[in-house]
């Protein structure tokens, strides 16, 4: 039986739920391309003492129109593939797929 192919995102209630990888050091702040299971996204900040998580939280909170308390890093804190919540998202960047939780 073939696995099911795993998304970048999924909606639980009116949370959202990514994966990202993280690029940091870059040039940039910017979503980039899906790769396999996760989003990829530049942070300028290095990988040091948690600013880059720090930084991609920023971001995120940014990019959805929310606080930075409502954006959490749940999982990957020491490694580049993370999963972050985002809890009412009031906005929603354009990114392919990305819909809100009525429409998914």
């Amino acid at each position: 039986m073939a696995e099911a192919k795993r998304s970048w995102h999924h909606w639980e209630d009116d949370t959202l739920v990514l994966r990202v990888r993280a690029q940091p050091r870059a040039s940039r702040e910017a979503f980039a391309e899906v790769m396999n299971d996760a989003i990829k996204v530049y942070t300028t900040a290095a990988p040091v003492d948690g600013a880059a998580n720090t930084r991609l939280t920023e971001f995120l909170a940014r990019q959805f129109g929310v606080a930075k308390r409502d954006v959490e890093l749940v999982q990957g804190d020491k490694g580049r593939t993370k999963t972050y919540r985002i809890t009412s998202p009031r906005k929603l960047p354009p990114l392919p797929g990305l819909q809100s939780a009525s429409q998914a």
